[in-house]
C-alpha cells in the first residue's frame, strides 16, 4: 500500500513508522526542514511547538508497542519516565518529563532510520480525486499518488477541507495562556509539585500551572479569561516576572536562586477545544481514501495535558483497523465511529469543563440545575474521600469522562451543603491587573528585554 500523510509532526511520523514497519511504501509531507544542526528549531505553522507539554503514559506506551527506536531517542535526549500513585489503583507510569522540541527531535532522528518512510518537504497545495475516492496529494504542483491519505495537519491545517464536513464542536473556550521556560540551577531542588509532571493552582479569577520538563527544564503557565484584556500584557517580560513574584506559589518556583529563565515570555493566544468528524462534505460518514488524525479531529486545552495522548490514541487504533482491512478505503467509516465514541466525548468534556471555569472566574456560582463539570466532581473529594476512589479511570484516560457519572450525585451532596472550594494564596484577577499595570508604569522608558534561551544544553 502506498500511504501519503499530510504532516510530519507527532501524528504522521508514528503513523508513517508504524505503516512503514508493516511494508507500506509511505511519504510523510510537512513545510517544515526539519530541526536544524544547532540552535533553536522555530517549527512555524505549529503555534504550541514551544509551549508547556505533558506527556501522558498512553504516548510511552504507543512508542514501546510500535517504535521503540523513538522512545530509546527520546530517553537518550533526556526524556524523563515519572510514575504515582493513581486513585483507587496502584503504583502507576505517570508519563514522560519533556520538552515539545525535544519530543520531536526524538523522532524525526528515529524517522530518518525507517526504511520505506520518506519525508518530503513542501506544501501540500491539494487532493487528488476521482471515481468518489482519494487518490493521492499534489505537493508543490506535483502529483503524489496514494493508496490512503492520512491528513495528520493538525488544528491549523487546511488541505482536505475541500473534501471535510465543516462543522466542529467546540471552539473558543474564553481562556487564553502565555508562559515561559525557565531551567533549575545547578543543585536546586524543584518547587511545590502536585505530582512528578505538574503544580497547579486556581485563584480568585485565574489559573497557574507548572510543567515539568527533562533536565531540569520547566514552563509556567498563566492562564485568564481572554475577555480581560488588561491582562494581554502579560506577554511583557517586566509584567510576566511580576505576577510569578505576587503568587506565592509562583514566587517559589521562579526565585532567581532556584530558577534561570530559558526562554522569552511566549504568547499563546486563546485556547480552544474542538472535535471534527471524519464525514464528507457530501453527507457521506467519511471520504473514501482520506483518513483525518490526531490534532486534525480532536483538541482540548492543555490543562490536562491530554492531546498527545489523544493524537497516539486515535493512531492506535488507526493502525489496528489498517491490519484488519486490506482494503484502506474501507478504515474511514469504523475508525470514525470509535472517534465519535471514544475522542468526542474528551472534547465535550473539556468544553463543559473550561466553559464552566471561565463563567466562575467572573463570579458565577456552582451550577446545580445540570450536570457538575468534571473539575468540580474532582474538586469534592476533598470533602468526600469516597469519590476521589472513583477518579482513577478518568484521571488516567483509562475510561471516559463518563466513569464519573456514578460520584456525581455525591459531589452534588457536597455542593448542596455550601461548601466550595478555596482559592490558592495570592491576589485576585482584579489585583493582577494592579500588578501587571505597576510593572509596566516601572518598566517605561526601559527596554523590554526578553531573556535568551539558555545555552547549558
Amino acid at each position: 500500500m502506498r500511504v501519503a500523510i499530510i504532516g510530519a509532526g507527532p501524528a504522521g511520523l508514528f503513523l508513517g513508522s508504524a505503516l512503514a514497519g508493516r511494508g507500506h511504501d509511505v511519504v510523510a509531507v510537512d513545510r517544515d526542514a526539519g530541526p536544524p544542526a544547532d540552535g533553536r528549531w522555530a517549527r512555524p505553522g505549529v503555534m504550541q511547538f514551544h509551549h508547556a507539554h505533558g506527556f501522558r503514559p498512553q504516548v510511552g506506551r504507543a512508542l514501546e508497542q510500535e517504535w521503540p527506536d523513538a522512545l530509546a531517542a527520546w530517553l537518550a535526549l533526556g526524556a524523563e519516565p515519572v510514575t504515582f500513585t493513581v486513585p483507587g489503583m496502584d503504583r502507576a507510569a505517570a508519563g514522560h518529563r519533556s520538552r515539545r522540541d525535544t519530543f520531536e527531535r526524538a523522532l524525526r532522528a528515529a524517522a530518518a532510520t525507517v526504511p520505506r518512510l520518506t519525508i518530503r518537504q513542501g506544501h501540500v497545495d491539494g487532493v487528488l480525486t476521482s471515481g468518489g475516492r482519494v487518490r493521492g496529494l499534489v505537493v508543490d504542483g506535483s502529483p503524489v499518488d496514494a493508496d490512503l491519505v492520512v491528513d495528520a495537519s493538525g488544528r491549523s491545517g487546511r488541505s482536505v477541507d475541500s473534501l471535510r464536513d465543516p462543522s466542529v464542536v467546540g471552539g473558543a473556550c474564553g481562556m487564553a495562556y502565555v508562559d515561559r521556560e525557565y531551567r533549575l540551577r545547578d543543585g536546586a531542588e524543584p518547587g511545590p509539585l502536585f505530582n512528578g509532571l505538574a503544580w497547579q493552582a486556581d485563584l480568585d479569577g485565574y489559573q497557574v500551572l507548572v510543567f515539568l520538563h527533562e533536565r531540569g527544564y520547566l514552563s509556567v503557565v498563566l492562564v485568564r479569561p481572554t475577555a480581560d484584556a488588561a491582562l494581554k500584557d502579560l506577554r511583557h517580560q517586566a509584567a510576566f516576572e511580576a505576577v510569578c513574584r505576587a503568587v506565592p506559589g509562583l514566587a517559589e518556583w521562579t526565585d532567581p536562586e532556584r530558577v534561570e529563565p530559558a526562554s522569552s515570555v511566549l504568547p499563546g493566544g486563546p485556547l480552544r477545544n474542538t472535535y471534527r468528524g471524519q464525514r464528507s462534505r457530501d453527507g457521506r460518514p467519511c471520504t473514501p481514501g482520506l483518513v483525518s488524525v490526531g490534532d486534525a479531529v480532536a483538541t482540548t486545552t492543555p490543562i490536562f495535558g491530554r492531546g498527545v495522548a489523544t493524537t497516539f490514541v486515535q493512531a492506535l487504533r488507526l493502525l489496528a483497523l489498517l491490519d484488519g482491512e486490506a482494503d484502506p478505503r474501507l478504515v474511514g467509516e469504523p475508525f470514525g465511529a470509535w472517534c465519535e465514541e471514544n475522542m468526542r466525548p474528551w472534547v465535550v468534556d473539556h468544553v463543559t469543563m473550561d466553559g464552566d471555569a471561565v463563567r466562575r472566574w467572573e463570579g458565577g456560582d456552582v451550577d446545580l440545575s445540570r450536570r457538575l463539570p468534571s473539575d468540580l466532581i474532582l474538586a469534592a473529594a476533598e470533602q468526600d474521600p469516597a469519590i476521589l476512589a472513583a477518579t482513577g479511570g478518568y484521571l488516567s484516560m483509562l475510561q471516559l469522562p463518563s466513569s464519573l457519572d456514578p460520584v456525581e450525585p455525591r459531589a452534588r451532596a457536597v455542593y448542596e451543603s455550601g461548601w466550595r472550594p478555596a482559592f490558592a494564596p495570592g491576589p485576585s484577577r482584579g489585583e493582577l491587573r494592579e500588578v501587571v499595570a505597576a510593572a509596566l508604569r516601572g518598566s517605561r522608558g526601559t527596554p523590554d528585554r526578553q531573556a535568551l534561551p539558555s545555552s547549558r544544553g
